[in-house]
Protein backbone atom coordinates (compact mmCIF):
# COMPACT_ATOMS: atom_id res chain seq x y z
CA UNK A 1 0.00 0.00 0.00
CA UNK A 2 2.99 2.72 0.97
CA UNK A 3 4.54 1.91 -2.30
CA UNK A 4 1.73 2.59 -4.07
CA UNK A 5 1.27 5.86 -2.57
CA UNK A 6 4.67 7.05 -2.73
CA UNK A 7 4.77 6.11 -6.60
CA UNK A 8 1.59 7.53 -7.46
CA UNK A 9 0.09 9.60 -4.92
CA UNK A 10 -2.99 9.22 -3.01
CA UNK A 11 -5.64 10.01 -5.71
CA UNK A 12 -3.87 7.51 -8.30
CA UNK A 13 -3.25 4.66 -5.79
CA UNK A 14 -6.91 4.83 -4.78
CA UNK A 15 -7.64 4.97 -8.49
CA UNK A 16 -5.54 1.91 -9.37
CA UNK A 17 -6.64 -0.23 -6.36
CA UNK A 18 -10.72 0.73 -7.40
CA UNK A 19 -9.51 -0.29 -10.76
CA UNK A 20 -7.78 -3.36 -9.85
CA UNK A 21 -11.00 -4.54 -7.61
CA UNK A 22 -14.09 -5.00 -8.25
CA UNK A 23 -15.72 -5.47 -5.09
CA UNK A 24 -16.24 -2.46 -2.73
CA UNK A 25 -13.63 -1.01 -1.01
CA UNK A 26 -13.83 0.80 2.43
CA UNK A 27 -11.81 4.03 1.63
CA UNK A 28 -12.26 5.32 4.92
CA UNK A 29 -10.30 2.38 5.92
CA UNK A 30 -7.78 3.07 3.14
CA UNK A 31 -7.54 6.56 3.89
CA UNK A 32 -6.59 5.69 7.67
CA UNK A 33 -3.94 3.76 6.56
CA UNK A 34 -2.31 6.33 4.06
CA UNK A 35 -2.30 9.10 6.23
CA UNK A 36 -2.22 7.68 9.83
CA UNK A 37 1.91 9.13 10.66
CA UNK A 38 1.03 12.34 9.00
CA UNK A 39 -0.27 15.74 10.67
CA UNK A 40 -2.94 17.70 8.87
CA UNK A 41 -0.67 20.47 7.79
CA UNK A 42 1.73 17.78 5.81
CA UNK A 43 -1.66 16.44 4.35
CA UNK A 44 -2.67 19.58 3.39
CA UNK A 45 0.66 21.05 2.46
CA UNK A 46 1.17 18.26 -0.05
CA UNK A 47 -2.46 18.62 -1.25
CA UNK A 48 -1.51 22.14 -2.08
CA UNK A 49 1.49 21.06 -4.07
CA UNK A 50 -0.61 19.18 -6.24
CA UNK A 51 -3.16 21.58 -6.96
CA UNK A 52 -0.85 24.39 -8.22
CA UNK A 53 0.01 22.41 -11.04
CA UNK A 54 -3.61 21.63 -12.25
CA UNK A 55 -5.13 25.02 -12.03
CA UNK A 56 -5.38 27.14 -14.81
CA UNK A 57 -5.30 30.85 -14.31
CA UNK A 58 -8.66 32.32 -16.38
CA UNK A 59 -7.40 35.88 -15.27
Amino acid sequence: MEALYESLGVAGALRFLSLLHREPTNYVDVSKRLYQEQTIDEIFARAGQNWQGSLIDNG
